[in-house]
């Protein structure tokens, strides 16, 4: 499962959720709400670190047993979240990154 999720600023609620298979979109709701909350600390723990970055990649934002969830912030402060099944070891950081 791929789980793509862009989130406007300053309602940080999802404006689009995308679900590769679409059966289980609903399933991810709660995985990308909580999401938002640890991109929200990641980016108050940053704080001015974070502003003067062009990279704002925040990596992994937590692993479940059965997901990894990826987070990205643009410059305006729009988030996005990314969730891949914890199985899939082919996909790495890097390849997280340019996508």
């Amino acid at each position: 499962a791929l789980v793509s999720v862009i989130c406007s600023p300053p309602q940080n609620y999802p404006l689009y959720i995308r679900s590769v298979p679409t059966e289980n979109e609903l399933k991810f709701h709660y995985t990308v709400h909580t999401s938002l909350d640890v991109v929200d600390e990641k980016i108050s723990a940053m704080g001015k670190a974070l502003v003067d970055q062009r990279e704002l990649y925040l990596g992994l934002l937590y692993p479940t047993e059965d997901y990894k969830v990826y987070g990205y912030v643009t410059n305006s402060k729009v988030k996005f979240v990314m969730v891949v099944d914890s199985s899939n070891t082919a996909l790495r950081d890097n390849e997280i990154r340019s996508v």
